[in-house]
């Protein structure tokens, strides 16, 4: 099942604000899990932006933020992986409709920072620069992308370097609005992190036994 939102008017968003009034709605609307979001330009019909949700989380693939779509055109095609003859059939038409309506207005709300702006805004970690609203780390004009989650969680990090964060509200306040919370998910991600933060020998990412993680800077 496939719809489309189109606007007449040209505007200019971050794509990383998209991904994020779609995936409350159709979460507190209880819609599939599972669906397909392209940006197409109306103007020759290229795909700006897209990305795929799945309840799986490692099913998902969405794009490193920080690229900001130019003002244009747009229609937005929703793909949802869901039969026909389901009972989402005669709900999704309304909620797109109502969707269609909320994304025009939170976007208009929304203008879109510079460039220069957004790269301004990062916090040093060592030798590294963590840019939160662009999900990465630069060392050294060296870009690496964090996932969304790992991005959470290096920014909670960030926020209290130095002292011990129980996994309980690690996990409170990563996964707690974002699904279900699955086995070692938590300390899979830590790991990632640890690899990512290596190349810096001031930074150590340890495990206090028994009771959570510290980010320690020399």
């Amino acid at each position: 099942l496939k719809y489309e939102l189109s606007f007449e008017e040209q505007i200019s968003f971050d794509p990383d604000i998209l991904v994020v009034i779609i995936d409350s709605a159709f979460l507190k609307s209880q819609l599939p899990k599972h669906y397909r979001v392209e940006v197409i330009q109306r103007s020759d019909k290229g795909i700006a932006y897209s990305y795929e949700m799945d309840a799986a989380e490692q099913l998902t693939i969405i794009p490193c933020g920080g690229r900001l779509l130019p003002k244009n055109e747009y229609t937005i095609e929703v793909d949802f992986n869901t039969s026909s003859n389901s009972i989402y059939t005669l709900l999704i038409p309304l909620f797109v409709l109502l969707l269609g309506v909320l994304l025009f207005l939170r976007l208009k709300k929304n203008p879109v920072p510079s460039r220069a702006e957004g790269h301004r805004e990062h916090k040093s970690i060592g030798s590294f620069k963590f840019y939160p609203e662009q999900n990465k780390l630069v060392k050294q004009a060296v870009e690496i992308n964090l996932s969304k989650k790992e991005c959470e969680l290096l920014e909670i990090f960030v926020a209290n370097p130095n002292q011990i964060i129980k996994r309980d509200e690690l996990t409170k306040r990563v996964w707690e609005d974002n699904g279900v919370f699955v086995g070692r998910s938590l300390d899979t991600y830590i790991s990632k992190l640890r690899k990512k933060l290596k190349d810096d020998d001031t930074i150590k990412l340890t495990n206090v036994h028994g009771i959570g993680y510290k980010l320690e800077l020399k």
